[in-house]
């Protein structure tokens, strides 16, 4: 993979005037499929530029899974004198200006309309179904990916399945019903699910196979409540993991170490990011240093820096808290201190993006990670949780959750007895709120705790209950759950107005 991306990256310049605040007064990249396909290659060409801006620094090098984990409760502001934007969104006040949200929204319709070009494309060269649907798929998993993400954030948003040629179309065009968003994902998917590969070459998991489009397919369907469909696609994954070659890693540290990226099997999809390496805002990671330990060795900005409890609350017998925090470093003196010491944020770091990030800078920028949005574990998960749902606990649903726990207790080279197999017996109300206990253990960190307490509406719960591992006062159910339009959008389209509700 990593001997393309410079590849991806060029063509993704080409994209990156796309957006949907400035088609008016900036529409560089605009394609007429007509003018610009004339073979299957451009269409991959197109597709390739959507990659390269799903691996940029307003979406997953930074700004949108910054906030997506500022959002959580497994993820707080360490340095509150960072830009007031972050603060607001971790601190729940912010407003339609914000500028983190001002930066990812456009960037997502880069994506998604790179998309819609390829898709155009490949039907304009007239080809046969098996020459041309594959490619299609491949466009139409991308567009159903960058939905499912704004859906889950904004709400109701204007919803383009169409190239943009003409950027005088889209100055009238009016938001889409959530409803009608999550149809639209949903038929993408199975159409991708129809005509992907079962794999790549190499084994390529920066692009989407069968098995990926399902298993999206199946996190759709646990979002929306559709647990007997959320299962049934979950179990295909598992039931055929072996030909789309899914597995647990055995060292769950593997995961988050950039050298052994492009050998391990259980991420799902991925964004590969290459070491020392950008194009401008393009292949920029900065998640390290928004995680990092300031002022020592371990540098880094100490933004993205977790609440203390969080830390505490874990049980130090499971190998994931081990992988998932810096708890202690090297000051400049050459000492190794522990995190009362260290010299700002005195709490443990995140360590998933820091420790291991191959060809970067001393901050850990311009990594050579590849992240995953998806992981077999979380298959598994849902899968579980699914089952739970639709049928009941039972051993195949508890076997799932211990598929996991069983990884957890791998220390290198020396198995323990934590965590435990699921004790049997359990209510459902009980079994669910275990499974999603071991989501947020897990997945810590990779942006996908918000999702979770947003779609089960625990954060009543989780920011102002009595447990609570990072309190906030200002959370309003009736409002935070979804985030604002930006403020330009509304002034460029009035069509998009209201905002949604308190803001």
């Amino acid at each position: 993979m990593k001997n393309r991306i410079i590849k991806i990256f060029v063509i993704a310049i080409f994209f990156s005037g796309i957006g949907c605040a400035d088609l008016e007064e900036n529409p560089v990249g605009l394609l007429a499929p007509e003018g610009f396909f004339k073979t299957t290659k451009d269409v991959e060409s197109a597709i390739f530029g959507a990659y390269g801006v799903l691996a940029s620094e307003p979406l997953f090098g930074r700004q949108f899974a910054s906030a997506l984990m500022l959002r959580s409760d497994m993820v707080d502001i360490g340095n509150r004198s960072t830009a007031a934007e972050r603060v607001q969104v971790n601190d729940f006040n912010m407003d339609d200006r914000n500028g983190m949200v001002s930066r990812f929204w456009p960037a997502w319709y880069q994506v998604i309309n790179a998309a819609n070009a390829a898709e155009a494309g490949a039907i304009s060269l007239g080809l046969s179904e098996a020459e041309i649907n594959p490619y299609i798929a491949e466009a139409r998993f991308i567009r159903a990916f960058s939905y499912y993400h704004m859906v889950r954030v904004f709400g109701d948003l204007p919803y383009i399945d169409f190239a943009v040629s003409d950027p005088l179309a889209l100055t009238t065009i009016s938001k889409t019903s959530e409803a009608d968003i999550y149809t639209g994902i949903k038929a993408d998917l199975v159409f991708a699910k129809q005509w992907l590969p079962n794999s790549f070459v190499s084994d390529v998991r920066s692009r989407p196979t069968k098995g990926t489009a399902a298993s999206y397919l199946a996190s759709v369907h646990l979002t929306q409540g559709n647990y007997a469909d959320a299962y049934t696609e979950a179990k295909w994954v598992i039931d055929n993991r072996a030909t789309f070659n899914y597995q647990l890693e055995a060292d769950f540290q593997d995961l988050f170490r950039a050298d052994k990226a492009d050998a391990l099997r259980e991420p799902i999809f991925t964004f590969d990011f290459l070491g020392l390496q950008s194009l401008g805002s393009l292949n920029d990671d900065l998640m390290g240093p928004m995680a990092g330990v300031r002022n020592t060795p371990q540098l880094g900005f100490g933004v993205n820096v977790p609440a203390l409890a969080v830390y505490t609350t874990w049980n130090a017998l499971d190998y994931r808290r081990k992988v998932s925090f810096i708890d202690s470093t090297f000051l400049n003196n050459g000492q190794r201190v522990g995190y009362l010491n260290f010299p700002n944020e005195k709490r443990p770091h995140i360590a998933k993006w820091r420790r291991f990030p191959g060809r970067a800078n001393v901050d850990g920028r311009y990594s050579d990670f590849n992240y995953a949005d998806f992981r077999y574990a979380e298959v598994l998960l849902i899968a579980s949780e699914a089952l739970a749902e639709s049928a009941g606990v039972n051993a195949e649903a508890e076997g799932y959750v211990n598929q996991v726990r069983a990884r957890a207790r791998n220390w290198p080279g020396t198995p323990t007895a934590f965590p435990a197999n699921v004790a049997t017996g359990l209510s459902k109300t009980d079994f669910i709120n275990l499974v999603l206990e071991e989501r947020r253990l897990e997945l810590a960190f990779e942006w996908k705790r918000w999702y979770d307490i947003k779609r089960r509406k625990l954060g009543d719960v989780v920011f102002k209950g009595p447990g609570s591992l990072e309190p906030r006062a200002l959370f309003n159910s009736t409002r935070d759950y979804l985030m604002p339009l930006p403020a330009t959008e509304l002034i460029l389209n009035p069509n998009l107005l209201p905002n949604n509700p308190g803001y």
